[in-house]
């Protein structure tokens, strides 16, 4: 393959960074994502040819095409992937379950992992990427001449515990995941501060999600402090998120295609875009997906965008059923807007990077952005959505749980992408309706047991919670309280950890 190099979305100049900086540095210096300079095209023959992979073997089919193997040649690749997916309850790494066959509406289970969430299906793998990118630059190295990376991560419940896991006792890495107090479940939180490796900190930040992920772009926009302690990204503006959420797309594809023929549409819960986004580079590489369909809560920025061409924050964040979608901002959607923007506005990529770094600019001080008619009707092309309140969240949760022929508990999130997914179906039947599936329903205790107690034969304890998670309540739980959304705060709180 040609050598595969990414760009800023918001460089107004020619850049060509590799796949090992874009993943290590996370966020370009200008404050921009890196984005592939080009999108990759599927082999002519793909659906043939990959129709009975593995979920690994496809993970190296699709991980190929964007990294040049002059960075990690097959045979790392491969081990990468084996050591990745190892870890996960299902030899499928992520099954499809059929959940209605009557309306064609299929689950793709992403919760399989060592942290029950969909983001280990990438940051088991991304954990592993800096692993061994340190191991190779600090090979002959010793003491202070050693690389290190302090990666500095925010998160609305579930990244923070999925990035904990992919590195925790990684050698020559500190993380450190903020999340905003009392704005996350007590699992998750259990999950993230009972990790007992010395190279693992947890920072409860009173304020939002929002908050959160705003302070963690500021680390990475301070050079200074960015230079000092080598900061590195496991957010979802790390590039290798989204690369690795692209297998699954591809192999649910392909399990579904199986049995019908129908054309294929996926629903994605959204909050902070990735994993749809995933979606869309898998579209544009040249999977046939009919429509990649936004499923929203009441924090409804993405959907209102597709509705009128404004991208706005409104108000305040809405704490709702499905905190991990509880978000103002979504920072992915910057990387579809860029391209947006190139392929419609200027063919250019400089000026679409200019483009992007004025709207960017705009929208934080101004708190909103207009798109031209041509990029709305661009988005509209591979793109529809819904939004979803707490009362039909929890009516879906208990609709599916009573129908169901083996009593199917959805989490909160999930629930919200069946209950698009349905409203859909209503409308459309002659497709398949693939539905992502993002967290194991026991992360969510309070709103499953709302949705569902008092039906005969219910039971958290019995029917839900994993013996893995019921034990995370009896351990001690490590936690730095930082008492306000301060940018000083925090970094003088991880100073002080790393000089401890």
């Amino acid at each position: 393959m040609a050598s595969q190099t990414y760009r800023s979305t918001r460089s107004a100049v020619d850049q060509a960074v590799s796949f090992e900086d874009a993943v290590m540095t996370g966020l370009a210096s200008d404050g921009g994502l890196f984005v592939p300079s080009t999108i990759p095209q599927l082999p002519a023959s793909f659906l043939d040819d990959w129709k009975d992979c593995t979920f690994q073997e496809l993970a190296f089919n699709i991980l190929r095409l964007y990294i040049s193997s002059s960075e990690i040649s097959d045979t790392e690749l491969k081990d990468l992937i084996t050591r990745s997916y190892s870890t996960f309850r299902s030899d499928e790494v992520t099954p499809v379950k059929v959940l209605d066959k009557s309306k064609n509406l299929y689950l793709l289970e992403l919760f399989h992992g060592p942290t029950y969430a969909f983001k280990d299906v990438a940051l088991q793998f991304v954990g592993n990427l800096f692993e061994f990118f340190l191991k190779r630059r600090n090979d002959g190295k010793q003491g202070d001449a050693r690389e290190t990376i302090t990666v500095v991560g925010a998160t609305s419940g579930d990244t923070g515990s999925a990035a904990i896991y992919g590195l925790r006792g990684k050698k020559d890495v500190d993380v450190f995941i903020l999340y905003p107090t009392g704005r996350i479940s007590p699992i998750q939180e259990e999950q993230m501060t009972t990790v007992e490796d010395k190279n693992v900190h947890t920072l409860s930040v009173k304020g939002t999600f929002d908050d959160c992920q705003d302070i963690v772009k500021q680390v990475f926009g301070d050079k200074q402090f960015n230079e000092t302690y080598h900061v590195g990204a496991v957010n979802s503006i790390n590039w290798a998120r989204i690369l690795a959420q692209m297998t699954y797309y591809f192999y649910s594809y392909f399990q579904v295609s199986k049995q019908s023929d129908l054309p294929v549409r996926f629903v994605v819960p959204s909050g902070n875009f990735g994993d749809i986004l995933a979606g869309y580079f898998a579209k544009e590489m040249g999977l046939p997906a009919d429509k990649l369909i936004i499923a929203t809560n009441n924090n409804d920025i993405l959907d209102r965008f597709l509705k009128t061409g404004r991208y706005e924050k409104s108000g305040e964040v809405k704490a709702t059923y499905s905190p991990a979608m509880d978000i103002l901002i979504s920072s992915n959607f910057e990387r579809l807007l860029w391209y947006l923007v190139r392929n419609t506005v200027t063919k250019d990529d400089n000026k679409a990077g200019e483009i992007l770094s004025t709207w960017m600019s705009q929208l934080k001080t101004s708190g909103s952005i207009t798109a031209q008619p041509e990029v709305l009707v661009a988005a509209r092309a591979d793109f529809d959505s819904q939004a979803v309140d707490d009362v039909e969240t929890g009516a879906t949760i208990k609709n599916i749980y009573t129908t169901h022929p083996e009593n199917y508990v959805l989490d909160p999130h999930t629930a919200v992408g069946i209950a698009t997914s349905l409203s859909f179906i209503a409308k459309d039947s002659k497709k398949n309706y693939i539905s992502l599936s993002t967290a194991h329903p026991a992360k969510f205790a309070e709103v499953v047991n709302a949705s569902l107690s008092g039906i005969d034969g219910y039971s958290f304890e019995d029917k839900v919670l994993p013996a893995e998670l019921k034990a995370l309540s009896t351990k001690e739980k490590r936690i730095n309280l930082i008492d306000e959304a301060s940018l000083e705060k925090v970094k003088s709180k991880i100073i002080e950890i790393l000089n401890h």
